[in-house]
This record gives C-alpha cells, structure tokens and sequence, in this order.
C-alpha cells in the first residue's frame, strides 16, 4: 500500500512478506525528523546518518525474522526505501538528476556518484575486511544500496577510496549517499535535466 501527496515530495510505502514488515515514510523537503527502528541497532544508526545528511524527513519501522539472520530484513528495507524515493519524485518535476561526492570519515574515503536516471543499477567497490559490525552483516550493506538503486531507478556508484575501519567505511557511504540524493534531487527552472529532454 502506498500513497503520496501532489505537490508535496512525500511518500509512504509498506511491504509485507512472509518474512518481513516493512513501513517507510520519506519527505524530501524535510530534513528535521527521523525515526527509524529496525531492530538492527548499527543500521538504525547507518539510515539516521543518511537521514540527516540528506535533509530528509524519514520515518522507518520494519521487523523480520531476524533469528535466521538480519539479510531479509536489510533488503526489504531498501527495497521499500528506493520504491519511496521514486513516488516522492515527481517524474515531470526537472531535477539536478546528478549528485556526487568524497565523503571522508576519519581514515575512510568513499566516492559516491548517483544518476537519477530511471534506469536502476549499483556499481559497487567497497572491500570490507569484516565480516560483521555489531549485529549487522558487511555483505549486507552492499544488498541493501543495490536494493535501493534498483527501486528508486538510480544508477549508484559507490566505491572505497581509502581507509581500514569498516564502521568509518559504513557511516561515510551513507552520509555520502544522503548528500549525493540531497544534491541530486534539487528542483530545477530549467525545462530538461537530459539532452533527451527526459531523465532517460
């Protein structure tokens, strides 16, 4: 079920499966409120960053059968995310449509580039050296962002620049990823974001 307001770069978006629950609010234009519980604290932690550094009004509750494992629930959340950040954009509204940035923290350095494109697919190098952060699965970072790419119909480029701490590598992608939306979804006056004059 899912709803969106015209005018308004708002949307809400649920999923459910016979292993997750998943409910995602997202405003745009927000960037003052955050509420996010997954049961997964290091991710929690990973979706407010992105939260607050994409200026976004986000709003997740999801649970899972997380006494298998965490993977099913990661996924689904940014299955529901991407499929909220592309009901939010109006696809007549011009955008900037592109974003990029390095993002450091401490000794990491990631690069993140996104096209919002229609066109859904993540470009991934970001080598980990553990397996596990808390009680979050590194593998599980990646599925997650190509969970959302895919939904949202961006092509997202991430990549590991420097750096040997894993929770710095995690925090920089998703703040990176925050800013890279935030600037990539800026309105424009313009008539066309594409010499195509579509985002295609």
């Amino acid at each position: 079920m899912s709803k969106s307001a015209p005018g308004v770069r708002y949307a809400e978006v649920e999923r459910e499966t016979s292993e997750t629950r998943v409910n995602v609010t997202l405003d745009l234009d927000g960037g003052t409120s955050n509420n996010v519980l997954t049961g997964i604290g290091f991710f929690d932690h990973l979706l407010q960053q992105f939260a607050f550094h994409g200026q976004i009004d986000l709003g997740i509750g999801a649970e899972g059968d997380l006494e298998v494992d965490e993977h099913h629930l990661v996924e689904d959340v940014g299955i529901v995310l991407g499929q909220a950040i592309a009901q939010a954009l109006d696809q007549e509204e011009q955008i900037t449509r592109y974003g990029h940035n390095l993002t450091p923290m401490d000794d990491a350095l990631v690069m993140v580039a996104i096209d919002v494109s229609g066109r859904g697919n993540l470009y991934w190098d970001v080598p980990f050296e553990r397996e596990r952060i808390g009680d979050l699965a590194t593998e599980s970072v990646q599925e997650f962002f190509g969970a959302v790419a895919r939904h949202a119909g961006i092509t997202l480029h991430l990549r590991k620049i420097a750096g040997n701490n894993d929770h710095h590598l995690c925090i920089s992608l998703f703040r990176g990823f925050g800013l890279a939306l935030n600037h990539s979804t800026q309105r424009l006056e313009r008539k066309s974001s594409s010499t195509k004059g579509t985002r295609g």
